[in-house]
Order: structure tokens, then C-alpha cells, then sequence
């Protein structure tokens, strides 16, 4: 599956932990969408808001989708880089898409996982509901469109 990646592309990095790896020594699959997670958070605290501030208006963004494609493994104190697009905007959801690399001492990158996540929006009593207005206009801003019904 190829992930488009458009602008504005936001990358953060996380080091691999201990707890992260299984027997093995690699990072345990379902680990990779811990790192999705991180790099949504920081894509949406820098260029958006923070989720504390998306909750305080009565708002969830639960996962209600996710895809992981696997490359490449991961080990213990690995530094990843984490790309995440925003890349669909409807009034009730959207979908960010993720790649991540392993750098490498040489400075090469390796790609390692991609994949998406789509969120729904629900208020507090887990009721689907319209995002509200501020922050569809700030996700829009950044795909440069207005959401799909």
C-alpha cells in the first residue's frame, strides 16, 4: 500500500525502549501504534492543538481504524523518526498517515513501518458529533480544504 505523504509532514523522533522489544529483542508489533500515537500528538500540539485542549471542549478522537505495515524490525535504543500526515478531513473523522524510519550511525534511514490511523469525533457520552468548528478550520487550513460530509 502506498501512503501518501502530503505537506505539512510532521516528524518527531522517540528512542526505543527495553519494554518495547519482545523476546526476541525487536519491538513488539502492536508497539508501532504507540508510535503512531506519538507522532499524531506532537503533529497535533505543534500545528493544531493539544488533545487536552480537544477534550476540554467535550471531544474524543478514538481510533476506529488503523493499518500497520511492517518493513523492517526495530531493536532496543534504536532512534526513530516518525513522519505523520494528516491526509482526509470530514466533519465527523479523520485520517493521518505515518511512516517510520530508523537512523542509522551512518545517517542512512531505514524505513521500518508505515500506515494510518482514522479517528471518529464523539462527545463525552461516546455519541458521533460534528468537530467543532475551531478545529475543523484549523485542519482544513492545513489540507488547504474544507471537510467532506
Amino acid at each position: 500500500m502506498n501512503l501518501f505523504m502530503p505537506e505539512p509532514m510532521h516528524t518527531t523522533s522517540c528512542r526505543v525502549l527495553y519494554g518495547d522489544t519482545d523476546a526476541a529483542g525487536v519491538v513488539y508489533y502492536a508497539n508501532y501504534l504507540r508510535f503512531f500515537e506519538k507522532g499524531r500528538t506532537e503533529y497535533m500540539r505543534d500545528l493544531v492543538m493539544t488533545y487536552h485542549e480537544i477534550e476540554s471542549q467535550g471531544l474524543m478522537l478514538p481510533v476506529i481504524e488503523c493499518y500497520s505495515r511492517y518493513k523492517a524490525p526495530a531493536f532496543y535504543d534504536d532512534l526513530l523518526l516518525i513522519e505523520t500526515s494528516l491526509v482526509e478531513l470530514k466533519n465527523v473523522s479523520c485520517r493521518f498517515n505515518y511512516r517510520i524510519y530508523r537512523n542509522d550511525s551512518s545517517g542512512a534511514r531505514t524505513l521500518l513501518a508505515k500506515g494510518y490511523t482514522v479517528h471518529a469525533s464523539v462527545n463525552r457520552d461516546n455519541r458521533l458529533t460534528r468537530l467543532p468548528a475551531q478545529l475543523l478550520e484549523k485542519l482544513g487550513r492545513i489540507l488547504k480544504t474544507s471537510p467532506n460530509p
